[in-house]
């Protein structure tokens, strides 16, 4: 921290550079950006125009009605920011502003209510030049507001915002130092960034996936979204009010079994009273354990952090979207964890598919040693009233299928399976073909990297295609050695 700017310091510097000028746009609670460069000094060759549409109406007629009449929203704030950026460059003389580096600072804000029954979100974002005759860039974030004083959480906009607007002229070569000095004199108790995409001439290479995955690493989010055309989503908008189905894996690769739990617990989540395909939401999720194939251990989380092979997620996550998921990336080691996060979107049905070995792995009570109530407060909250496991079954050693009816728990928690099981809040999938489960992906995997023969058959169709251009999980193109024998004259 020694060699952190301060919030004053940084905004001076940008009011020292000449060639930056720009306007801020800031609604609803927003008002403290554009008050740093203010008081930092200098601010007359910097700022254009400030202001604060605070009244709906008036905001209306400036940037025009919202078709579901909400302010807080990412189609607001882009409204704001291309608004504002054309209102800029219309009404300067370009001759004499032939040098400088246009900007377009905004956001839309909701603090904390009066109940303090909700914290308060919101959308921050700019559009920049860092060449007068070059197209705009923009980087827009979502937040949400942990501090319980609505002042507060309006300081710390404030110099979020100061460092956006700094990162992106100083450290717009590397968009994840941007990302990580969001947080310069911030703690991550202050404040969630859960949602950023980069956009423009000067991020055209950046892969959004990417950003995201580096909020859940750093700890700036627990969880993050992206949809099958790999663009992220603010899972706020995704989840609300709405039916979830969740299925965790390692996803390394996506085997005819992963398909197979989908599709069998999709069709029975339907089945589930107003459950339909117009309000459901399923997504494959994938863990920061499973994309470090480390455990739970928070002394060695680090060092598996750090060891994560980007490609090998993105190879992972490419194949997922090209199936048509929506891919999660979360740190909730714990099943109970991600229902809790499903709760705070939705009040809805939720469905969560496992696997006999996931279950028995969640029946384990060393698996709760840190949690004070133990495996009777995990499952409390594991299987509320709205939330089922779809278990999909196990073949065993012997050659036969493992359910929950088959399951050996321990004799301490037995009478509490039995509780779960007898209110149906475990069901077993149906109708599943016998012959894939004993398709395993670390098998595959191996059989992949020591180009085995028979690994295409295990995948679904089109995903050995991908995998062989792609060059994904260690594939090697077969050599073909020609026969060099000398012939004959």
């Amino acid at each position: 921290m020694d060699n952190v700017l301060t919030t004053k310091q940084k905004a001076l510097a940008i009011n020292l550079n000449n060639k930056i000028y720009g306007t801020f746009a800031e609604i609803g609670a927003g008002q403290e950006t554009v008050r740093h460069f203010f008081r930092s000094g200098g601010a007359s060759g910097t700022i254009a125009k400030a202001m604060s549409a605070y009244d709906k109406d008036f905001s209306d007629s400036i940037y025009g009605r919202e078709i579901d009449s909400r302010y807080v929203t990412e189609s607001r704030l882009k409204r704001m920011l291309t608004y504002e950026s054309d209102l800029i460059e219309e009404r300067l003389n370009k001759d004499h502003q032939s040098d400088k580096l246009f900007f377009t600072y905004a956001n839309t804000v909701a603090t904390i209510d009066f109940a303090k029954t909700f914290k308060g979100h919101g959308w921050m974002g700019i559009r920049f030049r860092l060449h007068p005759q070059e197209a705009y860039s923009e980087i827009m974030i979502h937040v949400n507001f942990k501090q319980n004083d609505a002042q507060l959480q309006q300081e710390t906009l404030g110099m979020m915002g100061v460092n956006l607007i700094y990162g992106s002229y100083f450290h717009n070569d590397a968009p994840r130092k941007i990302i990580h000095t969001l947080y310069d004199n911030i703690h991550l108790d202050q404040i969630e960034v859960d949602t950023v995409n980069f956009s423009g001439s000067r991020f055209m290479h950046i892969d959004n996936r990417l950003i995201s995955f580096e909020l859940v690493k750093k700890g700036m989010t627990n969880a993050v979204m992206f949809g099958s055309d790999g663009n992220n989503i603010l899972p706020a908008q995704l989840l609300y009010k709405k039916n979830i189905l969740a299925m965790r894996g390692s996803f390394r690769p996506v085997t005819k079994v992963n398909v197979d739990m989908l599709e069998k617990g999709y069709e029975a989540f339907l089945r589930r009273k107003n459950v339909s395909q117009s309000n459901l939401e399923v997504l494959c999720e994938i863990t920061l354990k499973h994309l470090s194939g480390g455990g739970n251990d928070p002394k060695t989380m680090d060092s598996q952090m750090q060891m994560i092979n980007e490609r090998d997620f993105l190879d992972r996550a490419d194949i997922l979207c090209s199936l048509g998921n929506t891919v999660m990336i979360s740190n909730f080691s714990e099943y109970y964890k991600l229902t809790e996060y499903f709760s705070k979107y939705t009040g809805e049905n939720i469905g969560i598919i496992m696997g006999v070995g996931n279950l028995l792995e969640v029946l384990n009570e060393e698996y709760y040693i840190g949690l004070p109530g133990g495996i009777l407060e995990a499952f409390g909250k594991l299987l509320s009233k709205n939330i089922e496991i779809f278990l999909y079954p196990l073949m065993g050693k012997d050659g036969k299928m493992r359910d929950s009816n088959s399951l050996e728990v321990n004799k301490s928690i037995q009478s509490l399976y039995d509780y779960f099981k007898t209110t149906q809040r475990i069901k077993d999938l149906k109708g599943v073909d016998p012959n894939i489960l004993k398709i395993h992906s670390r098998k595959v995997l191996q059989m992949i990297d020591k180009n085995i023969s028979g690994w295409e058959e295990q995948l679904p169709e089109g995903v050995p295609q991908f995998i062989k251009i792609k060059r994904m999980f260690g594939y090697k193109k077969p050599v073909i050695i020609k026969d060099i024998t000398p012939t004959k004259d």
